[in-house]
Protein backbone atom coordinates (compact mmCIF):
# COMPACT_ATOMS: atom_id res chain seq x y z
CA UNK A 1 0.00 0.00 0.00
CA UNK A 2 1.22 3.82 -0.82
CA UNK A 3 0.92 5.92 1.72
CA UNK A 4 0.07 9.36 -0.30
CA UNK A 5 0.95 12.74 1.58
CA UNK A 6 -0.58 15.53 1.35
CA UNK A 7 0.84 19.13 1.48
CA UNK A 8 -1.90 20.75 2.93
CA UNK A 9 -2.07 24.80 2.76
CA UNK A 10 -3.12 27.23 4.68
CA UNK A 11 -5.01 30.34 4.23
CA UNK A 12 -2.50 33.14 4.76
CA UNK A 13 -0.12 34.79 2.87
CA UNK A 14 3.57 33.68 2.66
CA UNK A 15 6.43 35.93 3.92
CA UNK A 16 7.33 36.75 0.07
CA UNK A 17 3.64 37.55 -0.70
CA UNK A 18 3.63 40.07 2.22
CA UNK A 19 6.97 41.74 1.12
CA UNK A 20 6.09 41.99 -2.60
CA UNK A 21 2.65 43.37 -1.49
CA UNK A 22 4.45 46.04 0.72
CA UNK A 23 6.98 46.86 -1.91
CA UNK A 24 4.40 47.64 -4.56
CA UNK A 25 2.31 49.79 -1.73
CA UNK A 26 5.61 51.98 -1.17
CA UNK A 27 6.26 52.70 -4.74
CA UNK A 28 2.83 53.67 -5.52
CA UNK A 29 2.88 55.39 -2.15
CA UNK A 30 6.31 57.83 -3.23
CA UNK A 31 4.48 58.46 -6.41
CA UNK A 32 1.35 59.72 -4.94
CA UNK A 33 2.66 61.89 -2.23
CA UNK A 34 4.54 64.42 -4.45
CA UNK A 35 1.38 64.79 -6.84
CA UNK A 36 -0.64 65.48 -3.68
CA UNK A 37 1.96 68.07 -2.13
CA UNK A 38 1.65 69.66 -6.18
CA UNK A 39 -2.17 69.66 -6.06
CA UNK A 40 -2.27 71.42 -2.44
CA UNK A 41 0.11 73.50 -3.97
CA UNK A 42 -2.04 74.44 -6.94
CA UNK A 43 -5.31 74.95 -4.88
CA UNK A 44 -3.22 77.47 -2.56
CA UNK A 45 -2.07 79.33 -5.32
CA UNK A 46 -5.40 79.19 -6.88
CA UNK A 47 -6.94 80.65 -3.79
CA UNK A 48 -3.71 83.60 -3.63
CA UNK A 49 -4.84 84.83 -7.71
CA UNK A 50 -8.37 84.87 -5.95
CA UNK A 51 -7.29 87.17 -3.01
CA UNK A 52 -5.03 89.08 -4.83
CA UNK A 53 -7.78 90.06 -7.99
CA UNK A 54 -10.72 90.42 -4.80
CA UNK A 55 -8.91 93.25 -3.51
CA UNK A 56 -7.01 94.85 -6.26
CA UNK A 57 -10.98 94.79 -8.24
CA UNK A 58 -12.28 96.66 -4.73
CA UNK A 59 -9.29 99.25 -4.42
CA UNK A 60 -9.52 100.02 -7.99
CA UNK A 61 -13.62 100.54 -7.34
CA UNK A 62 -12.91 102.22 -3.89
CA UNK A 63 -10.55 104.70 -6.56
CA UNK A 64 -13.23 104.99 -8.97
CA UNK A 65 -15.33 106.07 -6.53
CA UNK A 66 -13.34 108.91 -5.53
CA UNK A 67 -13.40 110.17 -9.11
CA UNK A 68 -16.69 109.95 -9.27
CA UNK A 69 -17.09 111.94 -6.11
CA UNK A 70 -18.33 110.27 -4.16
CA UNK A 71 -15.97 109.36 -1.84
CA UNK A 72 -14.75 113.23 -0.55
CA UNK A 73 -10.52 113.03 -0.14
CA UNK A 74 -8.73 115.63 1.46
CA UNK A 75 -6.12 117.98 -0.77
CA UNK A 76 -3.45 116.58 -1.61
CA UNK A 77 -4.57 112.74 -0.88
CA UNK A 78 -4.57 110.07 -3.76
CA UNK A 79 -8.12 108.86 -3.58
CA UNK A 80 -6.74 105.74 -2.91
CA UNK A 81 -8.01 103.71 1.05
CA UNK A 82 -5.97 105.10 3.78
CA UNK A 83 -5.82 100.84 4.75
CA UNK A 84 -7.71 98.15 3.69
CA UNK A 85 -10.14 98.08 6.61
CA UNK A 86 -11.95 100.73 4.70
CA UNK A 87 -13.22 98.44 1.93
CA UNK A 88 -14.78 96.61 4.88
CA UNK A 89 -15.98 99.35 7.02
CA UNK A 90 -17.67 100.98 4.01
CA UNK A 91 -17.62 104.63 3.71
CA UNK A 92 -20.42 107.50 3.41
CA UNK A 93 -21.81 108.08 0.28
CA UNK A 94 -21.01 111.88 -0.80
CA UNK A 95 -23.27 111.94 -3.38
CA UNK A 96 -26.28 110.31 -1.31
CA UNK A 97 -25.91 110.21 2.51
CA UNK A 98 -29.15 108.59 3.30
CA UNK A 99 -28.00 105.60 1.31
CA UNK A 100 -26.24 102.63 3.23
CA UNK A 101 -22.33 103.42 3.49
CA UNK A 102 -20.31 102.28 0.13
CA UNK A 103 -18.38 98.80 1.32
CA UNK A 104 -16.16 97.12 -1.95
CA UNK A 105 -15.61 93.72 0.22
CA UNK A 106 -17.59 91.66 2.27
CA UNK A 107 -14.07 90.57 3.85
CA UNK A 108 -10.70 90.76 3.48
CA UNK A 109 -9.59 87.27 2.59
CA UNK A 110 -6.51 85.97 4.01
CA UNK A 111 -3.05 85.04 2.30
CA UNK A 112 -3.26 81.56 1.83
CA UNK A 113 0.62 81.16 1.96
CA UNK A 114 0.92 83.32 5.28
CA UNK A 115 2.12 81.00 8.02
CA UNK A 116 0.62 82.19 11.52
CA UNK A 117 -3.50 81.83 11.29
CA UNK A 118 -3.74 83.94 14.58
CA UNK A 119 -2.83 87.34 12.58
CA UNK A 120 -5.80 89.16 11.18
CA UNK A 121 -6.55 88.39 7.58
CA UNK A 122 -5.76 92.55 7.07
CA UNK A 123 -1.88 92.00 8.35
CA UNK A 124 -1.48 89.23 6.17
CA UNK A 125 -0.34 91.20 3.09
CA UNK A 126 1.82 93.39 2.11
CA UNK A 127 0.41 96.90 1.34
CA UNK A 128 2.12 99.25 -1.52
CA UNK A 129 1.31 102.68 -1.39
CA UNK A 130 0.75 104.97 -4.32
CA UNK A 131 4.13 106.85 -3.75
CA UNK A 132 6.37 103.67 -3.81
CA UNK A 133 7.90 101.55 -6.83
CA UNK A 134 6.68 98.32 -7.71
CA UNK A 135 10.49 96.93 -7.21
CA UNK A 136 10.21 97.85 -3.50
CA UNK A 137 6.89 98.36 -1.95
CA UNK A 138 6.47 100.38 0.45
CA UNK A 139 3.80 101.34 2.96
CA UNK A 140 2.48 105.03 2.75
CA UNK A 141 -0.47 107.11 3.37
CA UNK A 142 -2.94 104.99 1.06
CA UNK A 143 -3.00 101.12 -0.17
CA UNK A 144 -2.47 101.49 -3.85
CA UNK A 145 -2.18 97.74 -4.21
CA UNK A 146 -1.07 94.54 -1.97
CA UNK A 147 0.85 91.65 -2.53
CA UNK A 148 1.91 87.65 -0.47
CA UNK A 149 4.75 88.48 1.52
CA UNK A 150 5.38 84.46 1.11
CA UNK A 151 9.15 84.36 0.76
CA UNK A 152 8.13 80.78 -1.72
CA UNK A 153 7.84 80.45 -5.70
CA UNK A 154 4.95 79.81 -7.74
CA UNK A 155 5.07 76.44 -9.64
CA UNK A 156 5.15 79.03 -12.76
CA UNK A 157 9.00 79.94 -10.94
CA UNK A 158 7.42 83.30 -10.11
CA UNK A 159 7.80 84.71 -6.48
CA UNK A 160 4.21 85.03 -4.84
CA UNK A 161 5.44 88.67 -4.05
CA UNK A 162 5.71 89.27 -7.66
CA UNK A 163 2.21 88.17 -8.17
Amino acid sequence: MMLVLRVRRSGGFSLIELLAASVIVGILASVAVPFMETALKRQKEQALRVALRDIRNAIDAYKQATSDGRIKIEDGKTGYPASLLELTDGIEDAKDPKKPRLVFLRRIPRDPFYGDSRIAAASTWGLRSYASSSEQPQVGDDVFDVYSMSDRTGLNGVPYKEW
